[in-house]
């Protein structure tokens, strides 16, 4: 299996920061974010390489990363062609285009490239291929305008999704959706599937949404904690959190 890192985007939200330089080499407490991220998932048997989608305009950036970097697992850095915000293809036909320019033919595990975790992904490699089905990853979220803000899962009893609601006006649940997705490679061809059919592609939740309706997906609690880097106050929270780890 392979770990696809979505790094494409433009951080407009942390301007002026990211203006020149992407958000996912952006440090917190140390290290990168991206670097936080790989080591979370460089020790995990079943992967066999590291992808890095990202674009023309900072390209560059992820390649001197790479070259500086000194990780078990073989790393691809790809470059969607777009060059601003405007253009950009969206995290969905990220996917799309790295499992083509790829021939990716075996289980993805697709991460947000702008998250910072405490747990390793192991365990949800692990609850994936016990279910032998795609799986969504959640977690309990108390606060109703945080879950208004966010894809808010609907599961049964046994974790079994059965709808992703975004950014719901009446959460049906407390289980927030981050932005992790083990993809099985049965269901990669769904994916153009997904977009002919009008599945949003502008966030990766859009296509676990779809997939829920279309086959079966289950839900993995998380185990530990997350910190979405969004803007100006979530990086500097972050850098609080882990300014001694």
């Amino acid at each position: 299996m392979k770990t696809l890192i979505l790094a494409a985007g433009y951080a407009t939200r942390l301007y002026p920061l990211t203006k020149h330089f992407p958000k996912p080499l952006l440090e917190v407490g140390g290290k990168t974010i991206l670097d936080r991220l790989v080591e979370a998932v460089d020790g995990i048997e079943q992967v066999n390489q590291h992808i890095v989608v990202t674009n023309a305009t900072f390209h560059q950036h992820f390649e001197d990363w790479k070259a500086a970097s000194g990780y078990k697992k073989d790393i691809v850095i790809l470059n969607d062609g777009t060059t601003s915000n405007d253009n950009r293809l969206g995290a969905v036909r990220d996917i799309l285009f790295a499992i083509e320019q790829l021939g990716i033919n075996e289980d993805l595990l697709v991460l947000a490239g702008d998250n910072v975790v405490t747990f390793s992904f192991a365990n949800f490699v692990r609850y994936a291929r016990e279910k032998r089905t795609s799986c969504i990853s959640c977690h309990e979220e108390p606060s109703l305008a945080a879950l208004q803000k966010t894809g808010v899962l609907e599961a049964d009893e046994n974790m079994r999704a059965i709808a992703m609601h975004e950014k719901p006006e009446n959460p049906p649940s407390h289980w927030a959706v981050p932005p992790f997705y083990y993809y099985k490679k049965e269901d990669l061809p769904l994916i153009q599937q997904a977009i002919d059919q009008g599945c949003g592609y502008d966030a990766p939740g859009n296509l676990a949404a779809w997939l829920c309706r279309k086959t079966e997906v289950y839900a993995w609690p998380i185990n530990g904690e997350r910190y979405d880097i969004g803007d100006m106050a979530a990086y500097e929270h972050a850098q609080e959190v882990f300014k001694e780890v």
